[in-house]
């Protein structure tokens, strides 16, 4: 079981040259999670990954090369599937929490997965929503060390 649900804002840090300090910051994050098994990802994050290294940064990634990357990540993370449950879940964070429907995704993917944290820069740090935490790793205060225990 995965202990840490990365959100695709870090994925695209590490691929964006003009983010200087953040893509640093986010290349460790994933290798640390990689050689320690302890992070994975959603069907959902490495579709928006895609769309957004190849469409959205400074200097974009050709199709090949996302489509390599995220071929690499489905061979070595654990990847959880969008389900109908997922949706659902997602809807009903949406309404409680008021939550934009994608943020809600993640936080259900989550939560159904029994995965205890999400990685993300996107949700207040330290936040917790039904036993998910919220954790932004590019924040200054952040320890790699929480990653590897």
């Amino acid at each position: 079981m995965s202990g840490f649900l990365v959100d695709t804002n870090l994925l695209v840090y590490a691929y964006d040259s003009t983010e200087g300090e953040k893509r640093r910051r986010a290349i460790g994050v994933l290798r640390t999670l990689g050689s320690s098994t302890q992070g994975s990802l959603s069907t959902q994050i490495l579709g928006e990954f895609f769309n957004t290294v190849t469409r959205r940064i400074p200097v974009p990634l050709s199709a090949d090369d996302a489509e390599r990357s995220v071929a690499e990540y489905v061979a070595s993370w654990l990847v959880h599937a969008i389900t109908p449950a997922v949706v659902l879940e997602a809807i009903r964070g949406a309404q409680r929490f008021h939550l934009a429907y994608w943020d809600a995704l993640i936080w259900a993917t989550a939560k159904l997965n029994q995965i205890p944290a999400v990685l993300s820069e996107d949700f207040q740090d330290g936040a917790i929503l039904e036993n998910v935490r919220f954790i932004n790793p590019l924040s200054s205060e952040f320890d790699l060390a929480l990653l590897e225990s």
